[in-house]
């Protein structure tokens, strides 16, 4: 008897329901590179700032964020190190410096009770007086002995916890397989190549078109003190551009006179010049003989443009509203004449000054003054951004007499004044700092690019900078606010 077995059909395949195509296409990428540890980096990071919270409350420096910048993570490390010495040299300093100075007025009192000792009340007031001298002289000692105590702990923790971290961080690096951060090492061994050669003077001396006869009869600038005059005068906070400052040539009987140009349009333009007969009048705000309108309108024909104006012998010289040209405006004929700068000069806001965050707009144009009258500082294109420096000669109108091509590159710089027939560029160094780093001396030629002078800041940003060979006095127009710092000069 056979058997049989009967099995459905559906029963020897494998059915399987298909979805309708679709126009999504999903891969799957397979790295053979290994993956990024981003946790140790936070970790490293973290630790960097656990490290800065236990040397101070306050930061030292806001650590790089959580971001693959090894470079910025290792430089803070190390800066966080000498942060650490430098703070607890500071404060062993600071405690020695104190015992330094008790205990020589401790030995005064001892050989004034051995002199004036009478055995009754002084003597026991005397003998009173040094005991508790002692015991606050001894009170500090162990202080000090605390001090180094902590420190030597707090350095031991601290920088064992930072190797940790740099340890951590070489290991980071090996996952680096396209070389970026090596080559970010090699870009900032060039940088500081670079920089050598230019404080060390590297390059060509520029000959002036037609020297200048004589020598300053101050000697040289050597320093920047103060700001011996701060104010905001009438406007506190408002019209952020301008500038200020004397009249090197003053009219009889203005001798004392200050003036002030604000950019009240838009802060690029304006139509007046605001006299004051004294400084204390400009600090508290009271403007008499008051404005001085070059046009009803603003802006228009004629009319300021950019913050970089100056007043000698009773006329204003500024950059001319849309042109390449530098207007003169007698204060008392109220006449404008024009300056044509040569073919190519840049303006509208096209040659600026400028630091790594921004550029200071329609600032193609500065004008400057010093002993010897008014100059201009600009740029062309044909020389390719550079600065260019020419003196202007008084007359109706005025005219360009002699230039100077300079080898700085004018966005690299944030201001310029002329003091004694030499040329001073600055530089932003923080919103605290700005240093002075080039001159060019028009009576040699000579370019320097290692000045090294700074000024302290009030403001981030100085917008106006000039001379006043009247007191020796830089007016600085900073953020609404009015500064002037006394130039040190030095006989050669």
């Amino acid at each position: 008897m056979k058997l049989l077995v009967v099995l459905p059909l559906w029963a020897l395949f494998a059915v399987t329901q298909q979805k309708a195509p679709s126009d999504d296409c999903l891969c799957e990428l397979i790295s053979s590179e290994k993956q990024f540890p981003y946790d140790k980096l936070k970790a490293a990071q973290d630790a960097a700032l656990g490290c800065t919270n236990i040397v101070t409350p306050q930061k030292v420096g806001q650590a790089p964020r959580f971001q693959m910048d090894l470079n910025l993570l290792r430089v803070y490390i190390h800066a966080l190190l000498d942060y650490l010495l430098l703070r607890q040299s500071a404060a062993l300093d600071s405690l020695l410096l104190g015992l330094s100075r008790r205990l020589p007025q401790l030995e005064q009192d001892v050989a004034m009770l051995e002199k004036e000792d009478d055995g009754e009340l002084f003597g026991v007031l005397s003998l009173h007086i040094i005991e508790n001298e002692l015991v606050e002289i001894q009170q500090m000692i162990d202080k000090l002995n605390r001090t180094t105590a902590e420190s030597d702990r707090l350095s031991e923790n601290v920088a064992q916890q930072l190797e940790n971290v740099q340890e951590e961080m070489e290991e980071l690096e090996k996952f680096d397989t396209m070389q970026v951060v090596k080559r970010q090492q090699a870009n900032q061994r060039l940088k500081r190549d670079l920089d050598q050669c230019r404080n060390n003077g590297v390059f060509p001396t520029i000959q002036p078109t037609q020297p200048i006869g004589g020598a300053c009869p101050h000697g040289r600038l050597v320093n920047i003190t103060g700001p011996r005059v701060h104010t905001a005068g009438e406007y506190p906070g408002s019209y952020k551009y301008g500038a200020w400052g004397r009249d090197p040539k003053p009219e009889p009987g203005k001798e004392s006179w200050h003036w002030r140009v604000m950019l009240t349009s838009s802060n690029i333009y304006a139509h007046y010049v605001r006299l004051y007969s004294s400084l204390s009048s400009l600090i508290v705000g009271i403007s008499v003989p008051g404005n001085v309108h070059i046009h009803p309108s603003n802006p228009t024909t004629n009319t300021i443009q950019g913050p970089n104006v100056v007043l000698y012998a009773g006329a204003l010289y500024y950059n001319c509203y849309n042109k390449d040209a530098v207007c003169r405006f007698d204060l008392t004929s109220k006449g404008v004449t024009t300056l044509d700068l040569p073919k190519g000069t840049r303006y509208n806001s096209k040659g600026n000054f400028c630091h790594l965050e921004e550029c200071y707009p329609f600032t193609d144009l500065d004008l400057a003054t010093d002993e010897s009258g008014v100059w201009v500082v600009y740029t062309t294109t044909q020389d390719h951004g550079n600065l260019v420096l020419s003196k202007v000669e008084e007359g109706e109108p005025p005219k360009l007499s002699r230039t100077w091509r300079t080898s700085v590159y004018k966005r690299s710089v944030t201001n310029t004044f002329m003091a004694c027939g030499v040329l001073y560029a600055t530089r932003f160094v923080s919103k605290n700092t700005e240093e002075i780093f080039y001159s060019l001396d028009t009576t040699t030629g000579k370019e320097s690019f290692k000045v090294g002078i700074f000024i302290n800041k009030v403001s981030s940003d100085i917008l106006s900078l000039n001379y006043s060979p009247v007191d020796q006095m830089l007016h600085v127009y900073s953020d609404a606010q009015m500064l002037s710092y006394k130039v040190l000069f030095q006989m050669w």
